[in-house]
């Protein structure tokens, strides 16, 4: 007997998630198509995330010149009951390097979310903002819990496999 999915209390859980992040880890690929995993503070903003990055981070050559990277959010251990089941987010998205001007609404995020003093510090140096659009993905909660990810349009869809 398969058991019920509530969606609406996941897409609840799957918001409180998301909202609760403050990082992301990269899969990024460097010049020879080599792996390459990094992190970065980010923010939200009507249905895109927004990483400021140095350019002299290693990540920022390989975000920069991939078409697609893929990025997770992670639970932190510490609150995880069962580490096999532990709750997280990928999703694989465009990342496009936009700058620093004329994206007030961004610097206004990031201040609230990782201070004043540090954000304006940080757009003295070499940062630039990337934005990273997110195409499709998956949300898992635990064992036999893991949905299909559409973030523009925030639906969820429970992936049921049939092992007879």
């Amino acid at each position: 007997m398969v058991a019920t999915i509530n969606i609406d209390k996941v897409k609840s859980r799957y918001d409180t998630f998301v909202a609760s992040r403050k990082t992301i880890v990269i899969s990024s690929n460097d010049a020879d198509g080599t792996p390459f995993i990094s992190y970065a503070p980010f923010v939200q903003h009507e249905g895109k995330l927004y990483i400021y990055i140095s350019a002299i981070a290693e990540h920022y050559d390989f975000i920069e010149q991939n078409e697609t990277i893929q990025i997770m959010m992670l639970a932190d251990e510490q609150d995880t009951k069962n580490l096999f089941a532990r709750e997280r987010l990928y999703l694989k998205c465009t990342a496009e390097n936009i700058g620093n001007d004329d994206l007030e609404m961004i610097f206004e995020k990031m201040t609230a979310i990782h201070g004043a003093q540090l954000i304006q510090l940080l757009r003295t140096i070499d940062m630039s903002i990337f934005e990273l659009t997110p195409k499709d993905g998956r949300y898992v909660i635990g064992f036999g819990q893991a949905f299909t990810v559409d973030f523009a349009t925030e639906k969820l869809e429970h992936i049921v496999i049939d092992k007879k």
